[in-house]
């Protein structure tokens, strides 16, 4: 049996049991001991002790809501990040795509991912702006929330669009001049997958982006994730890249109910362990950030709305509703006899209604009442503590986006919404208190895969520049963690595995610069910084990781260019 001991300054296991240690016995990937060196070393002899230097060795963060595979082959390289932390303004995007034409092959497509009217500050661009940075390159920017994309003429030329526009795609619409002729817009899944996927198509390897996706929540912290937009056409990239060594993550799948095998069992050419299909996943409402959740209060006109095209007149309300009751109950009726775990996006407070009605009834009628079924709710910005006890009742996780309220929270409060509905969005307190069980997230690729961010904001409510919105709504450093670790685990029904570093558990760590405890909470990101990763007791390798996938054939997995990225928020 092989079998190591490790240590660190402090090790924090999110058991209440045992809130604390000294060393933690791993045996064959799995938690063997739990408790002082000698306690250890008493259970595992032989074992060697490996000093980690860590300030803090915790379970691995576990991400409850994510998009990894897509995401990376979205937004990673050889696309370029133009998202607002990495290009806060739009003369920061500028410079980076002055860099992309000068050195890149003038023959290659260019793919820029991230733009965000809001954040900066400035219109969507159109067809006749990005001729005049890009010429005759083929050049197409995605938008940060994932529901939009922007494209020169070129682009229209290669498909023939600028003497034939195309008819709007069922369910998406292109931008047009008065005339019909396209204007360089697209919105929604299908107009995104008509412009961005044969520019996808042609800049290599999808699955090597993929990996380096990975490899970027593993340097967050993350150790566990889910796709909450699971299609079976991912599936043989999320098994090429569990059989690489050093792989950084196992991944939950929550299948999309817009595919036709939603209801079917999934299995994998790995272990379970590394990847299991968990549930269904439906889609209740919009973005915020484009105007299109099911929301009671208004939008407000403002210079910030304005800019990024919210018109309040239309944006908003029950018409942002992507389903009816009745549509929902024909899903649920045909998962919940399966034993699908199900996870509905909800911004608005319509939408959180609409969903917590349809579950109620769902529950009812298949007897589930009372069970462990752990059906979710994602995002809830809009969630109000009448709703979130109802969720509790229910017996519903509720998985909460402090990333929204750390990059958008000061345009929130007064600029999008209403100091009532912007100050608390994202009511973190709210939610803790209704005794539902609270998870947090990133949404990836919406924010970075920055976990300690996460519970540095919702036990501070500060946001990017400073400001505190809703203090209240701060919750207590014990429950953020938890609600990125056994928290998140319970949700994705794997707290039998991962979570809390107790015996018999997969041995998952993440090393933290310092003890989050000991830090200025305004600091956590700072000073508890994330220096490693661990699976089941051996220490990632994210250089080995990625080289490996580096050297895989990419003709298997071509056809992911042909999927445009879903996301959520």
């Amino acid at each position: 049996m092989s079998s190591r001991i490790l240590t660190a300054a402090t090790v924090i296991t999110m058991d209440p049991d045992q809130p604390r240690a000294e060393a933690v016995a791993v045996a064959d990937g799995v938690i063997a001991e739990v408790g002082s060196l000698a306690q250890c070393q008493a259970r595992c002899p032989d074992a060697e002790v490996v000093d980690t230097g860590a300030g803090a060795l915790l379970p691995g963060f576990v991400e409850p809501h994510s998009h990894p595979v897509m995401s990376g082959v979205a937004t990673q390289p050889p696309a370029r990040s133009i998202a607002p932390w990495d290009a806060p303004t739009w003369q920061d995007i500028e410079k980076i795509f002055a860099d992309a034409i000068a050195t890149t092959d003038p023959a290659t497509p260019l793919l820029f991912a991230g733009f965000d009217a809001l954040l900066h500050q400035r219109p969507s661009p159109k067809a006749p702006e990005l001729d005049r940075i890009f010429g005759d390159r083929i050049a197409v920017v995605t938008d940060n929330s994932g529901h939009g994309a922007y494209f020169n003429t070129a682009v229209m030329k290669q498909h023939g669009w600028n003497v034939n526009p195309p008819a709007d795609p069922v369910g998406a619409h292109f931008g047009r001049n008065p005339d019909g002729s396209l204007n360089g817009q697209g919105f929604e899944t299908a107009a995104l997958l008509a412009v961005a996927g044969p520019v996808l198509a042609q800049l290599g390897n999808p699955l090597v982006s993929a990996a380096e996706y990975y490899a970027w929540m593993s340097r967050g912290g993350y150790t566990s994730t889910s796709d909450m937009t699971y299609d079976p056409k991912f599936k043989g990239a999320y098994e090429a890249l569990a059989a690489s060594p050093s792989c950084p993550l196992r991944v939950s799948m929550w299948e999309m109910s817009t595919t036709d095998t939603y209801n079917n069992v999934e299995s994998f050419s790995v272990a379970e362990q590394l990847l299991v299909k968990q549930g269904v996943k439906l889609w209740t409402d919009g973005s915020p950030w484009i105007g299109n959740i099911a929301i009671s209060f208004p939008y407000l006109s403002t210079e910030a709305t304005r800019t990024a095209g919210i018109d309040p007149a239309v944006a908003g309300g029950p018409q942002s509703m992507n389903y009816t009751l009745e549509q929902l109950d024909t899903v649920l009726d045909v998962a919940a006899p399966t034993g699908w775990q199900m996870a509905f996006h909800a911004n608005g407070d319509l939408a959180i209604d609409l969903a917590l009605d349809a579950y109620e009834g769902a529950l009812h009628r298949h007897n589930l009442v009372g069970s462990d079924h752990r059906w979710r709710l994602e995002h809830l910005g809009a969630g109000t503590r009448k709703q979130f006890d109802r969720a509790a009742r229910l017996g519903v996780h509720v998985s909460m986006a402090p990333f929204q309220y750390y990059y958008w929270g000061d345009l929130l409060d007064g600029q999008i919404f209403d100091h009532e509905h912007g100050s608390t969005w994202g009511a973190f307190a709210d939610a803790v208190a209704s005794g539902a069980v609270v998870s947090l997230h990133n949404d990836g690729s919406v924010s970075p895969p920055t976990p300690v961010l996460n519970i540095q904001t919702a036990v501070t409510r500060r946001t990017r520049a400073g400001s505190v919105h809703g203090a209240e709504q701060c919750i207590s450093l014990d429950h953020a963690l938890r609600a990125h670790t056994i928290n998140a685990a319970r949700t994705l029904h794997r707290d039998n595995l991962i979570g809390s570093l107790e015996v018999g558990k997969l041995a998952d760590f993440v090393e933290l610069a310092a003890d989050p405890y000991a830090v200025d909470p305004a600091e956590l990101a700072d000073k508890a910084t994330v220096s490693g990763t661990w699976l089941s007791g051996e220490r990632i390798d994210l250089a080995t990781f990625v080289a490996a996938v580096t050297g895989t054939d990419p003709g298997p997995h071509e056809h992911l260019a042909d999927h445009p990225r879903h996301t959520c928020c």
